[in-house]
């Protein structure tokens, strides 16, 4: 197992730091595969919800309330750091990142605040449609297996391409879950 994680992780780095042919090739690629994971997601867990008979445990007008901060927060604090990527001339495939490592902005408070605000989307979605499934068990397990990935292959290829910087940075940085400083 480890010596395939270690072949993923060389696998990303080499395409990473390879030709810029290659990368604006695979990014609408693996960024669509990302996508469609994300909505495959969402969607199996509106069908479990019906397979299953499960009604929507909140009701009108609540649902929106408590949806809408996370649909809009989540959304903005995406294309922030969609747009801190594309500004240091990257994007948010890991194929293709930023040349330089980004750690102003949303990214002083997480290491992985993209996630951060795309967990915040998923989560409006269940809390808007009252989708038992999506909201307490396909969301979290989402995030749990993101940050199994994130620790595991995509902070071992950092640490790689940006060496003590990352390592520096990863220290005071936390993962997913923003921490706000006192300056």
């Amino acid at each position: 197992m480890k010596a395939f994680r270690e072949q993923i992780i060389n696998l990303i780095y080499k395409v990473a730091t390879g030709t810029k042919r290659i990368r604006m090739l695979l990014t609408p690629l693996v960024g669509s595969i990302f996508f469609c994971i994300v909505l495959l997601l969402i969607f199996t867990s509106f069908f479990l919800d019906r397979f299953w008979g499960l009604s929507g445990f909140i009701s009108k007008p609540f649902n929106i309330a408590l949806s809408l901060p996370l649909l809009i927060g989540g959304a903005l604090l995406w294309l922030w750091c969609a747009g801190k990527f594309f500004k240091t001339k990257g994007t948010p495939v890991p194929i293709n990142p930023p040349p330089k490592l980004v750690t102003d902005g949303p990214y002083a408070y997480s290491r992985n605040p993209m996630m951060t605000g795309l967990f915040m989307v998923m989560a409006g979605i269940g809390i808007f449609f009252g989708s038992i499934t999506l909201t307490f068990i396909m969301m979290p397990l989402f995030v749990f297996m993101s940050i199994l990935e994130f620790k595991y292959i995509e902070e071992p290829e950092l640490k790689k391409r940006f060496g003590k910087e990352y390592t520096e940075y990863k220290e005071k940085t936390p993962i997913i879950i923003p921490r706000i400083r006192r300056n």
